[in-house]
């Protein structure tokens, strides 16, 4: 009977400050729905940062007619220097660095250059101006600078390039995009804290005669204060449900589809049937500080 009391009376000062108490549920979504955005945003980097470090090269290119690197004093790169390269990438120095090797000559890189653009670069580019090539494989992409190292400055070679540096600015600017996610979430969340207690303080401010008419009686300060608290928690949570459900319709664009299609840089999925996204453990986040500052905002207000 007491409990029914207390779920009633919360219920009472719900309906009684429905428009207060819409706020704090758009609020407390909006606020864990950019949680929620930021983990996937970086379970998705994650994702992608592997894929491609497993998958790019570095790359020594040798040099060509028109190269004005100073190793290329000579001109193309000859056979021999073009062997030795390979014997290096072959040793036992770099065993333990290099995967796989795969060697382009410039008439493959031309033929390879037509199929992609198409025959009208047939009369702008010669395979002279491509030159050969050297893709290297690493089983550790974060020793690229080895590779780099046992390479510059050899004659014959016209620069050593690693491919994943062209995709870390993109991995550095979606890190900065979710910090900022983040930080929007936490303005949001204070938001949330302050409407909170402002809605409290109103409801017990609407339900002064009745509080009065309890405290006569001879009710407990807890038993006046929680059906206030209540208030807060429901309408905390009911925000906090709607913010876990986001990530579903979220989902197939992030980490649960596969948006290979529309944004080439992201990895295709192999898992078609793993499309759930993940579990939404933010959701707790809401009626937490929902209940803490609804219990200081009518401890404050009993006390006036």
């Amino acid at each position: 009977m007491r409990m029914q009391l207390i779920l009633g009376e919360a219920l009472t000062g719900l309906r009684r400050n429905a428009s207060m108490v819409i706020s704090v549920v758009l609020v407390t979504f909006v606020s864990l729905t950019f949680v929620g955005a930021a983990m996937l945003m970086q379970m998705q980097i994650g994702k992608m940062r592997d894929y491609w470090s497993e998958r790019a090269q570095v790359s020594v290119i040798m040099c060509r007619e028109d190269s004005t690197a100073t190793t290329c004093a000579d001109g193309a790169a000859t056979q021999e220097q073009i062997d030795q390269v390979s014997q290096r990438l072959s040793s036992s120095a770099l065993g333990g660095v290099v995967r796989d090797v795969r060697f382009e000559s410039s008439d493959e890189a031309y033929q390879n250059l037509l199929k992609l653009y198409g025959d009208e670069y047939k009369d702008y580019v010669t395979p002279a101006q491509l030159g050969d090539t050297y893709f290297v494989g690493l089983i550790d992409p974060e020793k690229a600078d080895v590779i780099t190292e046992a390479f510059n400055g050899m004659a014959g070679v016209e620069e050593v390039k690693n491919q994943l540096q062209y995709l870390e600015p993109l991995f550095s600017a979606l890190t900065i995009a979710t910090y900022i996610a983040v930080g929007i979430a936490v303005l949001m969340l204070i938001a949330a804290v302050l409407l909170i207690a402002t809605t409290i303080r109103l409801s017990a401010y609407a339900r002064r005669r009745e509080v009065g008419i309890m405290r006569l009686v001879g009710a407990s300060n807890r038993f006046i204060q929680t059906p206030f608290v209540l208030e807060g928690v429901f309408a905390a949570f009911i925000g906090s449900l709607m913010a876990g459900a986001a990530p579903v319709g979220g989902g197939p664009f992030g980490v649960g589809g596969d948006p290979q299609g529309r944004v080439s840089v992201i990895p295709p999925r192999s898992d078609k049937g793993a499309a759930a996204p993940p579990p939404p453990g933010h959701i707790p986040t809401g009626p937490g500080p929902a209940r803490v500052s609804a219990s200081f905002a009518i401890r404050r207000w009993l006390r006036a």
